[in-house]
């Protein structure tokens, strides 16, 4: 199965048997077989043809709805999908089994940005993450033992403040310069790279979850809203490190993307423009199309792992003592 991305603007997008075709004025983009397509994301202006968005419907395909940089709009999904019945297992978890689980999303995501500063850090004898793990070690610690889902929160944003504080001096590409995460908008280039890779992440994830008819408004974590799928937003801390972070200090270690040509300066953010968008996405399909072990018997495409969290995620849903265990990487 595979993700249909439609990044360049005046697309148009129609069906022909069981084929998508991406055409832009004359030219063909692309070709899909609609047995074979997960999701389609659509950045900014194209059009889809009616018989294309009932053929999707009628697949269980759904069509997500992005803007040029990356924020979700809404999406088109089948009834059967859409006006389900609410997960009353979700509903029915108590405080305790929310905190128990918030605290080891929370240090899941700690401990991964520890090791990605720690791989960094082995390849580069000039780096000196000491300071850096003393505290996130500290923070782990404290994970371990908060009694309140706002405890927390803050010790993630400590650890997200700490890991950031040196993420800069992982780049030794001179064009790109990085001091602190920013993200409404992002700030400068590296930030705009970050934000727009995990709101794909985000998106994918949000598929994933409903696919396994968890109710996406009811998590552990982040606090229920009705305007905000909150499970996506506690499953993706996990992966921000090991799938994005990673990604993009690779894009800019190897010269892959241009600090000037490849972003636009607009509403007081910077953001990835189309080329930069098309390179990015390029990376990123790549890497989670690479065949990788993900505790099966023969090698999975990476998005296997996102799949196998919202499992594990719904098999604790579904069975609460035996606990949620977050993705970590070594």
């Amino acid at each position: 199965m595979k993700t249909l991305y439609i990044s360049q603007q005046g697309c148009y997008l129609s069906l022909k048997q069981d084929l998508l075709i991406v055409k832009k004025d004359n030219n063909i983009l692309a070709e899909v077989q609609l047995p074979l397509t997960e999701q389609i994301l659509i950045f900014g202006k194209s059009q889809v043809t009616t018989q294309a968005i009932r053929a999707c419907l009628w697949c269980n395909i759904p069509i997500v709805y992005l803007s040029r940089m990356g924020y979700c709009y809404g999406r088109t999904i089948a009834l059967e999908r859409g006006y389900r019945q609410l997960s009353r297992y979700q509903q029915q978890l108590t405080f305790t089994e929310k905190l128990i689980t918030a605290r080891a999303i929370v240090k899941g995501k700690l401990i991964n940005q520890k090791v990605i500063l720690q791989r960094r850090q082995k390849n580069n004898k000039n780096l000196d993450f000491s300071q850096c793990f003393n505290i996130l070690n500290y923070l782990i610690d404290k994970v371990n033992y908060a009694e309140t889902i706002d405890k927390i929160m803050g010790y993630e944003g400590a650890g997200a403040s700490t890991y950031f504080s040196v993420f800069g001096q992982c780049i030794n590409n001179p064009d790109f310069i990085f001091y602190a995460r920013s993200r409404r908008p992002p700030g400068n280039p590296i930030n705009a790279l970050l934000s727009f890779g995990y709101q794909i992440l985000w998106n994918h994830l949000l598929t994933l979850i409903e696919l396994q008819n968890l109710d996406p408004y009811y998590a552990c974590l982040h606090q229920d809203n009705q305007r905000h799928a909150t499970l996506a937003s506690d499953l993706i801390e996990e992966f921000r490190s090991p799938l994005i972070d990673s990604l993009v200090l690779s894009i800019i270690n190897k010269n892959l993307i241009n600090a000037v040509d490849d972003f636009t300066y607009k509403n007081g953010g910077c953001y990835l423009n189309n080329n930069g968008r098309k390179k990015f996405l390029s990376s990123f399909l790549q890497r989670m199309e690479e065949l990788i072990h993900t505790g099966k018997e023969t090698k999975q495409p990476r998005w296997d792992l996102l799949m196998r969290q919202v499992k594990r995620y719904k098999n604790f849903v579904y069975n609460p003592i035996s606990g949620y265990q977050p993705y970590q990487i070594r």
